[in-house]
């Protein structure tokens, strides 16, 4: 069981790996459960997962009420994989035909922007609430973290569409990175810049750091940032989490 207390019960994610890239990707463990040791394969191979809206279906049966569901929370569900397969789209459809639930999205992609016509439908009897990652506005810095996901700018942009489409949209800053995203001035950046998106709500948690990612994310420090390498080592050291004083920094 996971030590971590999450705000939802059931997830979905149409997709194994992402294309995305980001460096800091917590859920490149989720390779190693098919024998794929290599965290690079995690945004090489990337498993469409077919049927999915017809899973769906059958499993919704199983959701009580007030149990929330995430759609999005290992991989990104509209990665580019989703232009050509729309296996997201597919499952907002489904979720179009039922009410009473409670779905939240998360993403970095304005690709979302598309579904406009089926996130209105389905927020008319359901509770839907979208997060567009934003973890810096600097576009040279994302591009490093986050090497083929949108430019910042181009989500808080997918924000502010939705905003005005009328659904309930906010901005996550997750994950902060000691040392190269958390300081003040580029934090207060985002929520400014959100802000003016008309975004609803804005979050933020600190680097998720197991050790499948670890293996990835300490050569990319050492590359890009060997100043803090021996910092994230003694942070990350027998811990996954960072202590709660972090925090209140």
């Amino acid at each position: 069981m996971s030590r971590r207390s999450l705000p939802f019960t059931w997830t979905i994610n149409p997709y194994r790996g992402c294309e995305f890239a980001c460096r800091y990707r917590y859920a490149r463990y989720t390779h190693e459960f098919m024998e794929m040791h290599d965290g690079a394969e995690f945004e090489q191979k990337i498993y469409v997962k077919q049927h999915t809206a017809e899973l769906l279906r059958r499993e919704l049966r199983r959701v009580k009420p007030r149990e929330a569901i995430a759609l999005g929370t290992a991989t990104d569900p509209y990665q580019p994989a989703e232009r050509r397969h729309e296996v997201t789209r597919g499952i907002l459809e489904e979720f179009a035909r039922h009410r009473g639930f409670s779905l939240g999205i998360v993403s970095k992609s304005n690709l979302i922007v598309r579904d406009l016509d089926l996130l209105r439908e389905l927020s008319r009897n359901n509770s839907l609430s979208i997060h567009i990652t934003v973890t810096t506005l600097n576009v040279e810095l994302a591009r490093i973290l986050e090497p083929r996901a949108p430019r910042p700018d181009l989500r808080l942009d997918a924000v502010r569409q939705l905003n005005q489409a009328g659904l309930n949209v906010g901005v996550s800053c997750s994950p902060v990175l000691p040392g190269i995203t958390d300081s003040p001035a580029d934090l207060e950046a985002v929520v400014r810049a959100a802000a003016t998106t008309g975004a609803g709500h804005i979050f933020a948690g600190p680097l998720f750091l197991q050790p499948c990612s670890a293996a990835v994310f300490l050569p990319f420090l050492a590359q890009h940032f060997p100043h803090l390498v021996e910092n994230y080592r003694v942070r990350y050291q027998d811990r996954s989490f960072l202590p709660a004083s972090y925090g209140n920094g």
